[in-house]
């Protein structure tokens, strides 16, 4: 496999950048970035500064116009997600798409259409994925070694107060496209439907309870699988104790991560279930791994790929999959109906907006 120095740029150098700056940074130089763009030209010039990025730009359309990019990595606020996206697949570029990789079901598919007419690709950074730990619950549950998947929880309870909200697009439907189910708990959830596979059924609640919102501030689920597991689902940004957390209830064994925005092996445990020490053995067998579940795990894999003329991960096919669930955790909460995998077809108005009709808050105080 030839691996050649794929020409990066990143588009919005907020927060998020820094993670994949670093990312490009520690590939080994099977990525370089060459561009930085931001609306904000001095923000764009500093991050260009820090990381040593040659040129600078104030739009995607004068990056795509005037350097020659393989891949963008697309940082910006939610809303502008799509639009960007679309702009590189028209380009022939790929994008790689910080979550949620858009505000609706209805701008996914319309970028499923655009990317099966473009020769790029795009995906979506659900990095929880690429973890060492993860990998290797994938492969002992497909292995058999785990048995059957029963029940599991997963929580995503965090803090975030009300400053954290003064951001004009934060809280918002229209720029963020959700609360705390969007921006916050769907990387746990992404990473419990990437060992359990498809949902099948959802019931879900959501609420706004304390924060000066249009969104909810805690959503919670209950989850039905293909294979006929079972699971609940929590994201809060009310939770003075932070804390992000994943259990799995095999046959075999209960299999735990315990972590708060990004895990190591460290942050695993196993604990088998009588007569089955043989799993516990088998998870320590090969070692704890120093990495983590950061960015430079899922560009690996993208760069991989790209290697190899393959659609990097997370595919939009992947992708649907977890944003279908927040659509259908959202229509269930606020129909009070349980939702199957399938129902929020293109005529649903939660396909086309996360809050269909609008909020049953929506014109009310708190």
């Amino acid at each position: 496999m030839s691996q050649r120095s794929y020409r990066s740029a990143i588009v919005g150098t907020g927060g998020i950048a820094t993670a994949h700056a670093q990312a490009v940074a520690g590939s080994g130089g099977r990525a370089r970035l060459v561009a930085a763009v931001d609306v904000d030209l001095g923000r764009a010039e500093t991050f260009a500064a820090t990381w040593q990025v040659p040129r600078t730009f104030t739009t995607l359309t004068e990056l795509l116009r005037e350097e020659p990019v393989d891949l963008v990595h697309l940082c910006t606020p939610p809303l502008l997600h799509a639009p960007l996206a679309l702009e590189c697949l028209e380009a022939g570029v790929t994008v790689l798409v910080e979550k949620p990789p858009t505000l609706s079901l209805a701008e996914l598919d319309t970028l499923a259409e655009a990317e099966s007419r473009s020769t790029a690709h795009m995906a979506t950074v659900f990095q929880h994925r690429f973890g060492p730990g993860a990998a290797r619950l994938r492969r002992m549950l497909d292995g058999g070694e785990l048995g059957r998947p029963l029940v599991a929880t997963c929580l995503t309870q965090w803090y975030r107060g009300d400053a954290y909200f003064e951001v004009p697009w934060r809280g918002t439907w229209a720029s963020e496209g959700g609360g705390p189910t969007m921006g916050h708990g769907i990387h746990q959830f992404d990473l419990l439907f990437s060992v359990l596979g498809p949902w099948r059924e959802v019931s879900g609640l959501a609420v706004r309870q304390a924060r000066d919102t249009e969104t909810e501030d805690v959503s919670m689920a209950m989850v039905t699988f293909e294979s006929g597991a079972v699971a609940s689902v929590v994201n809060s940004v009310l939770s003075p104790r932070e804390t992000s957390v994943l259990r799995f209830d095999f046959e075999r064994a209960t299999v735990e991560l315990e972590h708060l925005y990004g895990y190591t092996d460290a942050d695993w445990s196993v604990t088998p279930a009588p007569g089955c020490e043989d799993v516990a053995k088998r998870w320590s067998a090969e070692g704890r791994s120093a990495d983590s579940s950061g960015h430079h795990g899922q560009l690996a894999a993208v760069l991989d790929a790209l290697d190899r003329d393959e659609a990097p991960p997370v595919t939009l096919a992947d992708a649907r999959v977890t944003m279908e669930f927040v659509a259908a955790l959202y229509a269930s909460a606020f129909t009070g109906e349980r939702i199957t995998r399938g129902q929020v077809g293109p005529g649903s108005p939660f396909a086309r907006r996360m809050d269909g009709t609008g909020a049953p808050w929506e014109g009310t105080d708190r």
